[in-house]
């Protein structure tokens, strides 16, 4: 993950909450292995940190991309689609901010 970190700013009665790119990242991870047909996030030493990728608007709006495995005769299309889903609910469920889009890249389809 980058050095500069971003946060998420939201303004409270009190102060601001800063949220980390690295929250979103861990809600994340924890959300898609709810997710039927999924094997799992990419990761190897050349894709290490890169399976999540994170774009915060001026707005703090959120577009985030995904990089998964799909387990062997699974529809990739079904796998996907959950996938968008679950991350979209859990990150403005959990972090209250909104995702503009969800784009998943799916990258291998592994024998279990």
């Amino acid at each position: 993950m980058a050095e500069n970190k971003q946060y998420i700013t939201q303004a409270q009665e009190n102060g601001n909450v800063m949220i980390s790119e690295d929250v979103i990242h861990t809600i994340i991870a924890s959300a898609v292995t709810e997710v039927e047909g999924m094997a799992g996030l990419v990761e190897s030493k050349k894709t290490r940190g890169k399976s999540i990728r994170v774009n915060i608007s001026e707005d703090d709006v959120l577009s985030i991309d995904c990089s998964i495995l799909v387990s062997y005769g699974c529809s990739v299309i079904d796998v996907s689609s959950a996938a968008q889903e679950v991350i979209t609910n859990a990150v403005e469920s959990t972090a209250g901010v909104k995702v503009s889009g969800v784009n998943v890249f799916v990258c291998v389809i592994a024998r279990q």
